[in-house]
């Protein structure tokens, strides 16, 4: 209820009207006293809410300022020039005062959103690191984008496989067209379609997959941070399934290799036996039929 504008410049003008209640029944006290006061009260307004409301009750307190507080008093007539002076540098100041509080609290909350933005990045790249080899990666890839950056809907399409991985239930009817259409050129600038941001992912020069995101607020340098995460993610799974698939290959060659000398090692042993027997009979020709049946039939 409080954010609302209509709400906050009505406490905004409140707190003035407080303000000048106390200085002008409860605690009488001077011109001066009661300009610093209306700026502390505009300053605090400025930071807490916005250069909005923070000029409307500037200019409330300027005319408070007149009517309570400078001669003559109970009137909008102002007698003394210096008077005037004094009332337009109080307005002044309290306008500036008020933007640059409201500047420096909007920059304030810009460091605060990407400090959180670089949370949620770096939450990602360890999440990302810790999917287990077995599991799908794209799904689990989408899974955890969207877990950490709190999205409604997350969508992948790995170019290479031509899979589709989704994080939520929500399937727009052409999304699919979209991110083909995304995933197809390098550097493709992401673009608002169908209540989804169509990020493309890239590898260098090389266009790897796209990714549709919802219901969350990302700017565009996170939109890319999380481009740029997702392509090394791929990259790593491609190179691990690569490298599995050496090792299979690896394990495969050596296993064969030694099926292939086991073999050798059966053949050569009887062969060794007969190669003996065929050369002990050469040898002695003179030998008995008998020896060389026994010969023979071993």
């Amino acid at each position: 209820m409080l954010q609302q504008p209509p709400v906050r410049i009505l406490i905004s003008l409140c707190g003035v009207i407080v303000v000048t209640f106390l200085l002008y029944k409860v605690v009488p006290v001077n011109a001066t006293t009661v300009g610093f006061a209306y700026l502390l009260v505009i300053l605090v307004i400025a930071s807490v809410w916005g250069f909005l409301e923070a000029a409307i009750a500037s200019i409330l307190a300027t005319l408070f300022f007149n009517f309570f507080f400078l001669p003559p008093i109970g009137t909008f007539t102002i007698a003394d020039p210096q008077n005037w002076v004094a009332l337009s540098s109080f307005l002044a100041t309290a306008i500036v005062a008020s933007r640059l509080s409201a500047k420096a609290k909007s920059r304030a909350l810009e460091a605060i959103e990407r400090q959180r933005d670089l949370e949620r990045l770096y939450a990602f790249s360890r999440a990302m690191l810790l999917i287990d080899e077995g599991a799908p990666f794209g799904r689990k890839l989408i899974e955890k984008l969207a877990e950490n950056f709190h999205l409604a809907n997350a969508v992948l399409y790995e170019r290479e496989t031509g899979n589709f991985h989704y994080s939520g239930t929500h399937r727009p009817e052409g999304l699919e067209d979209m991110l083909r259409s995304a995933s197809a050129v390098a550097g493709y600038p992401p673009h608002q379609q169908a209540g989804y941001v169509i990020v493309n992912v890239s590898r260098g020069a090389e266009p790897v997959a796209s990714i549709a995101l919802t219901g969350g607020t990302l700017t565009e340098p996170v939109m890319q941070g999380i481009a740029n995460l997702v392509a090394i993610g791929l990259e790593r799974a491609r190179a691990q399934q690569l490298a599995q698939q050496a090792e299979a290959a690896r394990q495969s060659e050596q296993l064969r290799t030694t099926l292939i000398d086991a073999m050798a090692h059966e053949f050569k042993t009887p062969l060794t036996l007969i190669k003996a027997a065929t050369t002990s009979l050469l040898a002695n020709p003179n030998v008995s039929v008998e020896n060389r049946n026994e010969q023979i039939s071993f």
